[in-house]
């Protein structure tokens, strides 16, 4: 193993995200004279979606207004416009303006701060719309569950509101406070729901229970854990079929082992079911008095394959961001690493024998931060992402690699990206690149001495993070937006490289959606889309991280922190999107991700790069059934943080898996096949 050092580095925090910037003839000298900022008011109320006045001034010690300084400004729950002196909330509930002074690089001691807090009240609910869950008939001694829904008078839907559920005739129906309507005799009934003033109304008639008989078709006798099962109840009565009977499903379930098998074990949605424990489940459908049962032996998934380490780059002087693994121009294998406040350095690596990681030269470029990196598919050129440049202009350098161990700078772009790049996508052709968080320009490549212009995305409010391209689609994460899918060539909403065009916007509540990556399964025809978190803390968890937080900048230092997991969408309906599965690891978070060959393979921050089977259809929770392949935990004694593991980004490549260690460097493992015994 070897450490790779430039002859000269530092350290340096670059900060990423959307800032709204307030200036008159800025002057960061200036900025030297600023003790305090003022905002006027002190503390805002802003119903969602209106706008209230908003300025902030900076003023010296002596309290005079110092004129013409850059203030960097972030909203939480709102969006600030500087321009325009307004505050416009996004989000009911608490947020915050926060405001900070841009100083010079030179500048010694903290710049000035100013925190605004922010109540975003809801505006009025203006009416409640009602739905069945499921298409069926409600037949006397049936269930169906009902969905209300809350709306301003703008079509929005008010989150989380509490609904007050009452039946106009408890004899024929009644309704639980979740909304599932039970109906115990023939007749005409009004289901309601009730929410701050307004109210919405569902209408039953419903007719006597058809059925003398119900039966379960369909699955099988035996499946592996993680394997979705699909089964299938059929209800019968004197005339025939009755193919729109509400089902009720449920599963129980007996262990192999009764000492150490796990609470619960099983899933069930609308017959299709997933064991997560090797035993023996019993999968039970009812309507009305009718009862069909069926039993499913469920065998270990025997995923767990061995990991055998091959090689690694060390860089244990500064920590280590992205990385790209890729076949160059001679036909030998290459890497280039950055590294985050590393003071604008890349890597370069000779990986032909992933056992024996092979530096071959650097390049520093005017950053603090080079968060990404990125090589078009054939291997013609790289691209390298800025934050932190001295100047401000920021933007992406291009790398010509026609001699792969002799890159050179091409050439810089950074018109429209001044505010720091990000990250990236690169294809033979064209260049994605994140400006400031707030969009993505697409940059004609043909000419790498000459990048041009060629269009962007700015998806309206919303706070981008990542850019990933499949198929001529490009899936954008932008943090409380979930994923943005835009067309940029596939065609069919219409959309070309030149001209992007909306398609779908898939939200996600949990608000901090930091990585999508879509992925083709040959064996179901599915396409799923599999979105990473970020969240770099552990609150409201039991082991919060005993008040550790914020970014290791010093060598030696403890590691922070995180938390989020792996969200996996049925993106195979573009119209119409479902949330099926997850993988969720407790006490760590993701970061970024890669799936091929039915494989996930996912940089769980200190959890390590770790293999997950998602081989066919994909349900619950895949770390509770079997389907974990291997986990490796990069410790490093010599690591920036010693023996600190902080797994960034995975990629395979010709069977090894590589990856990035925000503490350590690049390393190389091998994930070996499963060995059967002899017969």
């Amino acid at each position: 193993m070897k450490t790779f050092r430039p002859l000269a580095w530092a350290l340096a925090l670059s900060i990423a995200g959307p800032a709204v910037l307030h200036a008159q003839d800025p002057n960061l000298d200036n900025a030297r004279r600023v003790a305090s900022l003022r905002a006027e008011p002190a503390e805002i109320s802003v119903e969602r979606g209106t706008s209230t006045p908003l300025s902030i001034v900076a003023l010296d010690a002596d309290g005079a207004v110092v004129e013409g300084v850059q203030i960097r400004v972030f909203g939480r729950g709102v969006s600030v416009d500087m321009d325009a002196g307004t505050v416009t909330g996004t989000a009911g509930g608490t947020g915050m303006v926060i405001a900070s002074v841009v100083v010079p690089d030179d500048f010694d001691g903290t710049p000035a701060q100013l925190r605004v807090p922010v109540e975003v009240t809801w505006p009025a609910v203006d009416r409640i719309e009602i739905a069945a869950r499921s298409p069926e008939t409600l037949y006397a001694g049936t269930s169906i569950r009902h969905r209300a829904r809350a709306l301003h008078a703008d079509g929005s839907e008010r989150p989380e509101a509490t609904f007050s559920w009452s039946s106009s005739d408890e004899t024929v129906a009644t309704v639980d406070a979740f909304g599932v309507v039970h109906a115990h005799a023939p007749g005409s009934v009004t289901v309601r729901a009730d929410a701050e003033g307004a109210r919405g109304a569902l209408t039953y008639e419903i007719p006597a229970f058809p059925a003398t008989s119900l039966d379960i078709e369909g699955g099988s006798e035996e499946a592996l854990q993680g394997d979705v099962i699909a089964f299938e109840a059929r209800a019968a009565g004197t005339a025939g079929p009755v193919d729109d009977m509400p089902i009720t499903w449920a599963t129980y379930y007996v262990p192999d082992d009764t000492i150490n098998a796990p609470g619960a074990a099983g899933i069930i949605e609308r017959g299709r079911f997933v064991g997560e424990a090797p035993g023996q489940y019993t999968i039970v459908a009812t309507a009305g008095d009718l009862v069909a049962r069926r039993t499913i032996d469920i065998r270990p998934r025997d995923a767990i394959r061995e990991v055998e380490v091959m090689g690694q780059g060390s860089v244990s002087h500064v920590h280590t961001s992205d990385l790209w693994v890729y076949e160059g121009l001679d036909g030998r294998d290459y890497a280039v690493t950055g590294t985050w406040g590393g003071d604008g350095w890349a890597y370069f690596w000779d990986v032909t024998d992933p056992a024996t990681v092979i530096p071959v030269d650097s390049i520093q470029v005017d950053a603090r931060t080079v968060n990404d990196v990125k090589v078009s598919p054939d291997g013609r050129y790289a691209a390298l992402s800025r934050e932190g440049a001295s100047n401000r202009r920021n933007g992406v350098v291009i790398i010509d690699l026609a001699d792969p161990r002799a890159p050179r700078i091409a050439s810089t772009f950074d018109e429209g990206l001044t505010g720091g790049v990000h990250n990236m996508f690169a294809t033979d052709t064209h260049l994605f690149a994140l400006s400031g968080g707030d969009k993505y320009v697409i940059l004609d490549m043909s000419d790498i001495e000459n990048p041009t212009f060629v269009s962007e995305y700015n998806h309206p409010d919303s706070r981008i993070h990542d850019v990933w391209v499949y198929d001529g689609i490009a899936y954008s994460s932008e943090w409380g937006n979930g994923v943005v899918v835009v067309d940029v060539g596939n065609g069919r909403w219409g959309g070309t490289i030149e001209n992007p065009v909306f398609v779908t916007n898939v939200p996600y509540p949990v608000g901090r959606t930091h990585a999508a990556f879509p992925y083709y399964q040959e064996s179901t025809g599915k396409v799923y889309l599999f979105l990473g978190d970020e969240i770099l803390n552990r609150g409201g968890a039991a082991w919060a991280g005993a008040g550790l937080s914020g970014i290791p900048r010093e060598p030696g230092q403890q590691p922070t922190v995180t938390s989020g997991y792996i969200h996996i969408i049925d993106f195979t309906d573009p119209e119409n999107p479902k949330d099926v599965a997850r993988y969720e690891v407790p006490e760590y978070g993701t970061h970024n991700l890669w799936v091929e060959d039915d494989v996930l393979y996912v940089a769980y921050y200190e959890g390590g790069v770790r293999a997950v089977d998602v081989g066919g259809e994909l349900m619950g929770n895949l770390a509770t059934q079997g389907r974990e392949v291997a986990v490796f935990k990069a410790y490093d004694p010599d690591g920036f943080v010693s023996n600190g593991p902080m797994a960034w980004g995975p990629q395979p490549h010709k069977g090894h898996l590589f990856f990035s260690d925000f503490n350590s460097g690049l390393w190389s493992i091998r994930i070996r096949p499963k060995t059967r015994p002899a017969t």
